[in-house]
């Protein structure tokens, strides 16, 4: 090879190593993100979006964020998923995730709060026309606010409601033979209608039971409430339950007559076989409560038919709600701004219409639950809209930092109500639930001394009041 020749290969080889580069870096395929988006430019920031749910919500979520992600030329948002909250909390705690946006159950927000992990929102929305009056729920909007602030955006929210099987359950065949009924338009009834009910599901012969009702806080707080009761000694800053106060004792009573009754609830032993809603799945118990969640776990359970009804009224119509939404992490104010604009299109129509979708959200924008994309009029339940009349008749909860310990202290002896043989002094039992509770809700310092301390000399120690400082032991 003379040197005119090599120098024309070095030519050429040169060319083809150029266009390879200059394709790569214009026209070759992008390459993806973790999300299924294509990678940004360098220099976008990358927001992350801390989620929990299922299949269907984790992959409607990321719908979402790729639509945006497709439209923007600042940011790159990649979501990160956990299976439920909890998971994904302690991940958050824990420093193994730093995210800029994520989901928060309402009883998580004191926590949040207090570890100072979010921005609150209400000039940051408001500088971005979010009409919060017209849009979403004043309650939902009050549920996530403190300190004369938004301190998280309400995104789903679905009140407590009564799953019942249609075929156990006939209200017109129960008209018939004269039994109490709710109105055709199936928009309330009241505990002597529910009580009817349970005992026309009950058949011995079938095996069947009519209902069961969690024994916990969650479970009977609609029943307190429907009966006037309240839960809490105070709104605001509770120092105790208030199960053995005058009206929520009277509510308790009326209600354990009916929950308490073997004919036609679930026993102990039936219990440790199967849970409530394994049974309700088998066409075996009559009705159970729950969320908007449970609504596609039972359409896909082969043969069952089943609709809504709302909590039963007792002196009133009330329920409780599982409530979440979307907080804005601390951090930078470029971030904070950006995760603000992305927060303002997961609000927008079209995204909560996709999460509506899945069926098993339900968001707080209120046109977007009055839609098709919501009631879902094709599928169970007929009766959906309950789920939109209850919003208004949701009682919430103090917030509070210590619900786990709560229901640990507590629950132990709600069950016992509902189950055991006799009893001899509901107020009584009452009362002690309630002592149970102060050592969780309002604990005695060990460190302060007491109001009664005798600041005497040395050597010297007061006599506290023998009606001071009586507190329970704490479950």
């Amino acid at each position: 090879m003379d040197w005119r020749t090599y120098a024309a290969v070095v030519v050429v080889a040169i060319s083809v190593v150029v266009a390879m580069v200059l394709y790569a870096d214009s026209e070759g395929p992008p390459q993806k993100g973790g999300n299924g988006s294509p990678t940004k430019a360098p220099g976008m920031a990358r927001l992350v979006f801390a989620v929990w749910g299922n299949e269907a919500e984790v992959d409607a979520f990321e719908e979402i964020v790729a639509a945006y992600n497709r439209e923007s030329e600042v940011v790159d948002v990649h979501v990160e998923a956990w299976p439920d909250p909890n998971a994904m909390l302690a991940d958050i705690r824990s420093g193994e995730v730093t995210p800029d946006l994520y989901l928060l159950p309402r009883d998580e927000l004191a926590e949040t709060l207090e570890a100072d992990r979010n921005r609150p929102l209400l000039d940051l929305l408001d500088a971005r026309g979010v009409a919060f009056g017209d849009e979403f729920p004043r309650d939902a909007i009050s549920a996530f606010s403190a300190e004369d602030d938004l301190q998280c955006m309400p995104y789903a929210g679905s009140p407590m409601v009564i799953y019942y099987n249609t075929d156990l359950i006939d209200f017109e065949r129960m008209a018939a033979r004269e039994l109490p009924v709710p109105p055709e338009d199936r928009e309330y009834w009241t505990l002597e209608m529910f009580r009817a009910a349970a005992e026309f599901a009950s058949r011995p012969r079938k095996e069947s039971k009519g209902v069961y009702i969690e024994p916990t806080l969650q479970g009977l707080a609609p029943f307190v409430y429907a009966g006037g009761g309240e839960m809490f000694d105070d709104d605001d800053d509770p120092t105790s339950l208030a199960l053995a106060d005058g009206e929520s004792a009277d509510a308790l009573r009326q209600t354990l007559e009916v929950l308490r009754d073997p004919t036609i609830t679930l026993s102990n032993r039936q219990l440790r076989s199967q849970t409530a809603l394994d049974y309700f799945k088998d066409g075996k118990l009559g009705m159970v409560a729950g969320f908007r969640d449970l609504t596609p776990t039972l359409r896909n359970v082969p043969g069952l038919a089943f609709d809504v009804m709302p909590m039963p009224e007792l002196d009133d119509d009330a329920t409780i709600g599982d409530l979440t939404g979307v907080c804005v992490a601390e951090g930078p104010q470029d971030r904070v701004e950006q995760s603000a604009d992305f927060l303002v299109n997961l609000l927008s129509d079209e995204a909560v219409t996709t999460m509506a979708e899945t069926g098993y959200v339900m968001p707080t924008k209120v046109d977007v639950n009055f839609s098709d994309a919501f009631l879902q009029p094709h599928l169970q339940p007929a009766n959906a809209r309950v789920f939109v009349n209850a919003i208004r008749s949701i009682v919430l909860p103090p917030l509070l930092e210590g619900w786990p310990e709560l229901e640990a202290a507590v629950d132990p002896d709600l069950e016992r109500l509902l189950t055991q043989p006799l009893l001899e002094d509901l107020e009584a039992d009452l009362e002690l639930i309630d002592e149970k509770s102060r050592a969780v809700l309002d604990p005695e310092d060990p460190d302060e001394p007491g109001e009664t301390d005798d600041p005497g000399g040395p050597g010297e120690t007061g006599s506290p009041d023998p009606s001071d400082g009586e507190t329970g032991d704490g479950g």
